[in-house]
């Protein structure tokens, strides 16, 4: 069964349904299940959590380095100056995720709008 295997307008809600909730969902119960047995400073919690940060960081960094659409048409500087700026901006504004995200979006569209990006 495939994304494209019936013609009618519901079939790809109902797959991507299928594929991307359904198919998690079991996994999610059990690490709920299971992360309520596992103490906060233990090793292996410590040990998940440093791998999510790493996944985190990973995805962050292709997406700067190799992105698609549009944003590929940005310079590379701007966009890791942009990541920097966030970074800074989290540090700054006492570790707050938001705060480096709006720091790091702010600071690539006004690099946009200088550059005079999309006109």
């Amino acid at each position: 069964m495939s994304f494209a295997a019936f013609d009618v307008w519901w079939w790809p809600y109902a797959f991507i349904l299928a594929a991307g909730w359904l198919a998690t969902d079991g996994f999610r119960f059990l690490g709920v299940y299971f992360g309520g047995r596992i103490a906060d400073d233990s090793e292996a919690l410590v040990a998940v959590r440093a791998l999510a940060t790493a996944l985190v960081a990973a995805v962050i960094g292709n997406l700067v380095v190799f992105p698609s659409g549009s944003l590929a048409e940005a310079p590379v500087a701007m966009r890791l100056f942009s990541v920097a700026a966030g970074f800074a901006g989290y540090l700054v504004l006492r570790r707050s995720v938001l705060a480096g995200i709006l720091t790091g979006e702010a600071v690539l569209l006004a690099g946009l709008y200088l550059i005079g990006f999309g006109t």
